[in-house]
C-alpha cells in the first residue's frame, strides 16, 4: 500500500508501517512526507530509507504548487498527526480559530486530486470536548464532504500496547468504501494481544527502560527540586508524585522541567533498587537523588529504538530538540496496533 505521511514529525506512523511491512505480508511504501520543523526533518531523514520520496515540507504551500501536486504519484492511504496545540489541554484551546487548527482543512487539493482510499489521522483526545463538540463535528463533516463514506474515530491509549505511558489519543479513520467494522478500543486491543510475533519494542513498566547510570546533568539540583516537587499554589494545585510505573503523558515542553504533577521524575532508590517514593513526603525527597527522563528514555517510551536516538544525535540533532520531538511524536506501537487491525486483521483494503 502506497501512503503519504503528513505532519510527520519524526515518523511515528512511518515507523509503525515499517514494522508491519517487516512482520506481515502487507507491504507499506511511503511516497512522500511533510514536515516544517528542520530538526524533526533531520531526525526523520537520518532514520528512514528515503528513496525518491517527495519532501513536501509545508503542506499548505505544497498543495498550491500545481506542478508539484501533479508530479506526486497517487497513493492509497493518508497518514498523519495534524497540529494539536490548538486543541490541547495545555494550549490556549483556540481550536479551528487558530491557524494551526485550520491546517487540516488546507489539504483539500491533495484529497481532491489524489483521492486516497483511506485516511488515518491522529490528534489529542481533548478535541472531542473542544467547543462543545462542534470542532469534532466539523472535522467529521469535512471528510464526508470529500466523499468518504465511512468516517469514524476511536480513542487509543499507548499503555495498552506495550508502552508504559498514559497517552490517550483520538484516531480518525476514513474510507471511500462504506465499511461495517467494529472500530472500538476493545477490538483493537484484543487483536494486538493476539499477535504472536512482532518486531516492536515493548516494556512492562518504566523501570524496564530507565538506565542505571546516566550523566549528572539529568539530575535535579537542590534549588530546582523544591519547585518541581511542590504541588503548586492556591491557584493551581495537583498531587506531585515521582517513580510512577506508568509514565505521565510526555509533552513537547518537558525540556522546561514542569512540576512533578505534570512531568516524570525518578529517584535513584527506584532505579537501582525498585524502592518507590511515589508517596514519600517532599521534605524527605529533597535529600534524595532524583532525575528527569533522558531524551533516549523518552523516545523509548514512544516506541522508538535506542538506535533511532543515536542516529539522530550523530546527525547533529540536540537533546533539547529530541525532548520536543519525543513529546510531539505518535506512539509507534499505538499506530502499529491500529494499522494492523485495519489492514492486516480486517483487510479493509480488500473489502
Amino acid at each position: 500500500m502506497k501512503y503519504a505521511e503528513l505532519f510527520s514529525g519524526i515518523g511515528g506512523f512511518r515507523n509503525a508501517a515499517d514494522h508491519i511491512s517487516q512482520d506481515t505480508n502487507v507491504n507499506f511504501k511511503c511516497i512522500g512526507f511533510s514536515e516544517i520543523d528542520q530538526h524533526a526533518i533531520s531526525t526523520y531523514i537520518t532514520n528512514y530509507k528515503i528513496n525518491g520520496e517527495i519532501p513536501m515540507r509545508d503542506i499548505t504551500q505544497f498543495v498550491e504548487d500545481k506542478k508539484e501536486l501533479r508530479r506526486m504519484e497517487k497513493f492509497d492511504l493518508l497518514l498523519g498527526g495534524f497540529p494539536c496545540q490548538s486543541f490541547s489541554l495545555l494550549g490556549k484551546k483556540l481550536g479551528l480559530e487558530d491557524e494551526r487548527g485550520k491546517i487540516l482543512f488546507s489539504i483539500d487539493k491533495l484529497l481532491t486530486t489524489k483521492k486516497p482510499k483511506f485516511i488515518v489521522l491522529e490528534n489529542v483526545r481533548n478535541i472531542i470536548q473542544h467547543d462543545k463538540g462542534n470542532t469534532l463535528n466539523q472535522i467529521l463533516n469535512y471528510f464526508k464532504e470529500h466523499n468518504y463514506r465511512y468516517v469514524n474515530y476511536v480513542i487509543l491509549d499507548s499503555q495498552n500496547f506495550g508502552l508504559p505511558q498514559k497517552r490517550a489519543r483520538i484516531f480518525f479513520v476514513c474510507s471511500k468504501k462504506k465499511l461495517n467494522i467494529d472500530l472500538s478500543e476493545k477490538a483493537i486491543i484484543e487483536n494486538f494481544r493476539q499477535i504472536k510475533k512482532h518486531s516492536l519494542l515493548t516494556y512492562r513498566n518504566v523501570l524496564s527502560i530507565l538506565e542505571k547510570n546516566v550523566d549528572n546533568k539529568y539530575y535535579l539540583s537542590e534549588k530546582i527540586k523544591h519547585t518541581i516537587l511542590d504541588g503548586g499554589s492556591k491557584n493551581f494545585w495537583s498531587k506531585s508524585q515521582i517513580d510512577l510505573d506508568i509514565a505521565r503523558t510526555l509533552t513537547a515542553t518537558m525540556v522546561k522541567l514542569h512540576r512533578a504533577c505534570q512531568d516524570n521524575y525518578y529517584s535513584d532508590d527506584f532505579i537501582l533498587r525498585g524502592e518507590s517514593h511515589m508517596d514519600t513526603a517532599k521534605e524527605i525527597l529533597f535529600k534524595k537523588p532524583v532525575r528527569r527522563l533522558t531524551p533516549k528514555e523518552a523516545l523509548q517510551l514512544q516506541g522508538f529504538s535506542t538506535t533511532f536516538y543515536h542516529k539522530a544525535i550523530a546527525a547533529g540533532v540536540s537533546e533539547h530538540q529530541l525532548y520536543k520531538q519525543a513529546g510531539n511524536a505518535l506512539s509507534v506501537n499505538t499506530g502499529y496496533a491500529l494499522l494492523h487491525y485495519l489492514f492486516v486483521n480486517l483487510k479493509i483494503q480488500n473489502m
